[in-house]
């Protein structure tokens, strides 16, 4: 029946082992259980199928313990988990000195632990007994004299309906008062029905809101008088007034095509005033992007000590934990649902939000803890730790040493830029032009959104102004409206190998996750070009929005990939409006945990100075405030 029991600690020695077959589940342990729901931390107990097995573990926090059942999934153990319950019983009140002790480890654990295979098979026949017992229990059905039906009684099955009683109290009115003569043809039909139906039937109601309803009817009718003469209408077709829409003398006010306003000096005007202002941010942004601010730890730790003695936020909950007992998942389950409540309210995806709090309930569970301050400390640790490892990415992404590796390939380094409609893709890659063009490295933009207007003249404006800034530093490659933007960008890529730009910068049109058309051609430019880093820019407000755009803009480049070849996904995370939203910085947070990309640029503001590097320890601050 059982495959396997196995009881081993987080550190992976074996402390206790019994095997019926011969089948090797080493790899699948290591694999399925320890890297992939373990190491992940998914929970505390647990349930995962690994081909024609199911595997059932518990985790036992206060001594690292772990202990594992396998059994053949088409016998349908169903004794599984009170044997787990058992056995955690059975072996912490008979080993509880040795696991609390550490030189216990320098001992091998089959001198310790080896008479516990008594125990095992009397704890495995008890579970296995009970099993039987409750599947031979039948329970007998109920005779008609136990039943509540047999108590009822003829009166009590009668149902009276809403307006029964007062249709009965006018019927018995009725008889004493003499009846009135019919004054109409309805009132004679209605009069004529009503009689057919017995006194005190459930129709009663009905029939007498109906004559009231005649009666009403047939006094309300007035004769109509004369019609009265109407003024006839002028003949021709009259001019349409619209309200405030002003004087003909006010015309030349509201006139803005005077050359004199709209001349080529004003414009110079306006755009000397603009390039003055961001000459004092050149030399700003030399080197890697310096990180969001994040409060020193002093000021952190007095924080913590505030947001502890509040009591409406969601710290208020651990005053229930205090005592000398160790946490289960019933005394964490408050506190749990407070802090999803949080981390939803600051634009956390559920599903992200979900996986730290099983990730807190997994630290904490089992723990004993005898204080308050201690209880606070040690539930923000968990939580930090938490949203520290769901924010790390897999991989960095360093942009300054990927283009001095490509320049030395003799080729220029190559960025796509993929979004929704209006979150800042232009502006926000005028920002990273800036950037580097501060790091000494010449940028052709390519004006790959030739669909939506005024698109090539906002990257042309972008691209003077940055001349400006750094002479001769970007040019603009633009072939103007409804063009391929997959052939723009290959022509884009070719003239910058030619001329010697060190990065080429690919705009792309606007487009929500659902237009097929529009994400087949992303896909085709991706596919085409195999640009060196393919950036999701994404704005900072939206929280489980978010999750679908990532996950719709991703399933959208994996569907239309050549086949045989595996398919180029989002490498990174461009993350706007930062400055927007306060403390609700849980975007962060979802578009990492969706992707598992770094977030690699974030904007915050509106000058092409107003970029900055994601700092984890910022977001986690601003998420437990």
């Amino acid at each position: 029946m059982i495959e396997l029991f196995s009881i081993f600690t987080k550190g992976g020695v074996c402390l206790w082992n019994y095997q019926e077959g011969d089948y090797n589940f080493t790899e699948a342990i290591n694999n399925e259980l320890i890297k992939g729901t373990l190491m992940e931390e998914r929970g505390n107990s647990g349930q995962k199928k690994v081909g024609n097995y199911t595997m059932k573990f518990q985790l036992d926090n206060e001594y690292n313990v772990i202990f594992l059942v396998i059994y053949q999934t088409i016998v349908n153990l169903n004794y599984a988990e009170k044997l787990l319950n058992l056995v955690v019983d059975s072996f912490r009140g008979e080993f509880s000195e040795n696991l609390r002790e550490e030189t216990a480890l320098t001992t091998p654990p089959s001198n310790i632990y080896g008479n516990f295979d008594e125990t095992f098979h009397e704890v495995l026949s008890e579970a296995a007994k009970s099993a039987r017992a409750t599947e031979n229990t039948v329970k007998k059905p109920k005779t008609f004299q136990e039943s509540a039906k047999s108590q009822k009684t003829i009166d009590s099955l009668i149902v009276s309906r809403p307006g029964q009683k007062n249709a009965e109290k006018s019927a018995k009115n009725a008889e004493k008062t003499p009846k009135k003569p019919v004054e109409s043809a309805e009132e004679s039909s209605a009069t004529d029905y009503n009689s057919a139906s017995p006194p005190g039937s459930p129709d009663e109601e009905v029939l007498r809101r109906r004559d009231q309803m005649f009666k009403k009817m047939s006094g309300n009718t007035k004769k109509k008088g004369p019609e009265e003469p109407t003024s006839p209408k002028p003949k021709g077709k009259q001019a349409r007034v619209w309200a405030l829409s002003g004087k003909p003398a006010d015309v030349k006010n509201l006139d803005r095509s005077d050359p004199k306003e709209n001349d080529e000096n004003a414009a110079d005007e306006e755009k000397n005033r603009f390039v003055e202002s961001m000459k004092e941010q050149i030399g700003t942004l030399k080197g890697d992007l310096k990180s969001l601010q994040e409060s020193d730890d002093e000021d952190e730790d007095d924080n913590d000590q505030q947001v502890v003695k509040q009591s409406g936020g969601w710290f208020s909950m651990i005053k229930g934990l205090v005592g000398e007992k160790k946490l289960s998942a019933e005394d964490l389950n408050p506190l749990i649902e407070k802090m999803r409540e949080n981390l939803i309210l600051k634009n956390v995806a559920s599903e992200p939000a979900e996986k730290i709090c099983q990730s807190v309930v997994s630290k904490l569970e089992g723990k004993v803890v005898n204080n308050f301050s201690r209880v606070a400390q040690e539930v923000k640790t968990a939580v930090r730790e938490s949203l520290v490892q769901l924010l790390t990415p897999k991989h960095r992404v360093d942009i300054l040493r990927d283009v001095i590796e490509a320049k030395r390939d003799g080729r220029p380094y190559v960025i796509v830029f993929c979004g929704v409609n209006g979150v800042g893709k232009s502006t926000n890659l005028a920002k990273i032009t800036f950037w580097l063009t501060e790091n000494k490295h010449r940028v052709l933009i390519a004006a790959g959104d030739t669909f939506r207007a005024g698109a090539v003249e906002q990257l042309r404006t972008h691209a003077r102004y940055l001349n400006d800034l750094h002479k001769n530093s970007v040019l603009l490659h633009e072939q103007g409206y409804g063009k391929d933007p997959a052939g723009l960008a290959a022509a884009a890529i070719k003239k910058a190998a030619e001329q010697d730009f060190d990065v080429v910068l690919v705009d792309t049109a606007g487009r929500m996750q659902d237009n097929e058309p529009l994400m087949r051609e992303l896909a085709k430019l991706i596919r085409v070009n195999e640009p060196d880093l393919v950036l999701f820019v994404g704005e900072a407000l939206v929280g489980n929005e978010a999750v679908d755009q990532l996950v719709k803009f991703n399933e959208a480049l994996a569907n239309h990939a050549s086949p045989g070849q595996k398919p180029r996904l989002i490498d990174g995370i461009v993350l706007t409006k930062f400055d927007t939203i306060d403390d609700k910085v849980g975007a962060a947070v979802s578009m990492t945990y969706i992707t598992g990309q770094p977030i690699v640029f974030v904007g915050c503001g509106q000058t092409y100075s107003d970029l900055r590097n994601l700092n984890v320890g910022a977001v986690v601050h601003s998420l437990l405030n």
